[in-house]
């Protein structure tokens, strides 16, 4: 995966660096794979606006990814490798020995005709998931359940990866994406590799029409609004603003928002950065 820097051909063209797509070998996703997507526009069951800025974007389908790899000791041979508009990562397209196919995280450095299994006795291989009481220590992965076969949660994004650091009987120490050390059951499954696409940081859309593309409306700053709109908003010329909160008056920029009693803390050795 790379990004390319497009020709100022016109003013949207001018800040625009977009990925090369170099990796993908599929045009047309899977059909049975897919499923509908029912845009809410933000809106919730009463058609109230409960999530700003979001509306309109491009019509999707659903990919349904397998977050569980739970069909063990079956080897699967990975047939393309596709893009999924839902989601930063790539995804590929696998088909086990007896005939059933599913879509998978793509981890960076896939490739179509590779062999990937999961099990607790196979090899510590990109693309193969194991647990992690079977994983040596000291190795990258992603696609990290946090209860044993509740499916992936962490470490899904484009470029994302966790590092088993310890273990001990019953929970392995993990550094995650955000700097944050905790501990996850040894019996959860945990896919080898990082997950691909790992350019998407640096990408630019260049112009406000992509965001509408992809359905984020534009973000209004609170500072410009009516007292009535927002804590910040009021006042003559600039002097308005004040101590940075949310529209509905928590305190923004670094307050800590996490519950202090929350029965997962125990879990956390130390808090992101």
């Amino acid at each position: 995966m790379a990004v390319r820097k497009l020709k100022p051909t016109s003013p949207g063209q001018r800040q625009r660096i977009a990925p090369t797509f170099e990796e993908i070998t599929a045009s047309k996703p899977y059909k049975p794979l897919l499923a509908p997507i029912k845009k809410t526009g933000g809106r919730n069951a009463f058609g109230h606006r409960a999530m700003r800025y979001i509306g309109g974007g491009h019509k999707r389908r659903y990919r349904l990814i397998d977050f569980y790899r739970d069909k063990f000791d079956v080897e699967a041979t990975v047939l393309t490798i596709e893009y999924d508009p839902n989601r930063t990562a790539r995804i590929a397209l696998i088909e086990y020995t007896d005939g059933e196919k599913s879509y998978i995280i793509a981890p960076s450095g896939l490739k179509v005709g590779q062999t990937v299994v999961s099990g607790t006795a196979v090899a510590p291989e990109v693309g193969n998931t194991m647990p992690l009481s079977s994983i040596p220590v000291g190795t990258i992965v992603h696609a990290i359940e946090l209860r044993p076969r509740g499916g992936a949660e962490l470490a899904r994004s484009a470029g994302t990866y966790a590092q088993l650091l310890a273990r001990d009987s019953k929970y392995a120490t993990l550094k995650l994406p955000s700097g944050e050390m905790r501990m996850v059951l040894v019996n959860c499954l945990a896919t080898i590799g990082s997950v691909s696409n790992a350019d998407h940081m640096n990408t630019n859309l260049g112009k406000a029409g992509r965001h509408r593309w992809l359905g984020r409306r534009p973000r209004v700053r609170g500072v410009v609004m009516n007292p009535v709109d927002h804590p910040m908003g009021g006042g003559e010329g600039r002097s308005s603003g004040g101590h940075p909160r949310s529209r509905n008056g928590l305190l923004a920029k670094g307050k800590k928002t996490r519950d202090k009693k929350k029965h997962s803390n125990r879990l956390i050795i130390s808090r992101k950065k």
